[in-house]
């Protein structure tokens, strides 16, 4: 399977991000081989940069670090997939401001909800990042089922028991670009975060 080919945005209504980097991954895929769903911000603003761009795209090198940091053996993000972990971003396209608009959130939870079903083995939800936290939160809401993730900061809410749909839920820190190399406290909760989802998958 190849998401970008069952994933598609048919009315696009967002004014804070930019189409012109819309982007689902499309990469080749076993969805039965995937345990762990991981979700971050929004896609960049220059598709190159993306996990599964050629070459050393940026997303791709923080996020390998990250799994260095968490003990993993792995060099690129298709070494991250063969671990069973899929990258993926809650926002579709690149953003225009720092902060992403609740609404827009909202409208690309629909996409993510699509992507997140494509995936039936998955065990554990990783969620890189306060934007992939109101995703999943949405998606909730829109069911009629209670919050995924409680408001709060993300160190508080860190060793607390969630779920979604059947998955662990992990609240943890944005891995993917530049942010990841600002805080160092933020890199070694990022790594003990995959660390318990790698652990809690049997990856």
């Amino acid at each position: 399977m190849i998401p970008n080919r069952k994933i598609r945005c048919a009315k696009p209504r967002c004014g804070d991000v930019d189409r012109g980097s819309y982007m689902v991954p499309g990469v080749l895929v076993d969805p039965a081989s995937i345990s762990i769903l991981m979700v971050s911000e929004a896609a960049p603003p220059d598709p190159a940069d993306y996990f599964y761009a050629r070459g050393s795209p940026l997303f791709q090198r923080t996020t390998v670090l990250a799994f260095q940091d968490a003990g993993a053996d792995v060099s690129t993000s298709r070494d991250i997939l063969r671990l069973g972990v899929y990258l993926t971003t809650a926002v579709k396209c690149g953003k225009k401001a720092y902060a992403i608009q609740n609404e827009t959130v909202a409208a690309c939870s629909l996409l993510l909800e699509e992507e997140l079903a494509l995936f039936p083995n998955a065990r554990v939800v990783l969620l890189m990042g306060d934007v992939a936290i109101r995703g999943v939160n949405a998606i909730a809401k829109r069911s009629g089922e209670p919050r995924v993730i409680p408001s709060g900061s993300t160190y508080k809410l860190r060793n607390g028991e969630y779920s979604f749909r059947g998955m662990r839920a992990l609240p943890s820190y944005l891995q993917a670009g530049p942010s990841f190399f600002i805080e160092k406290s933020k890199r070694r909760m990022i790594a003990e975060d995959i660390r318990s989802a790698l652990d809690a998958a049997g990856a």
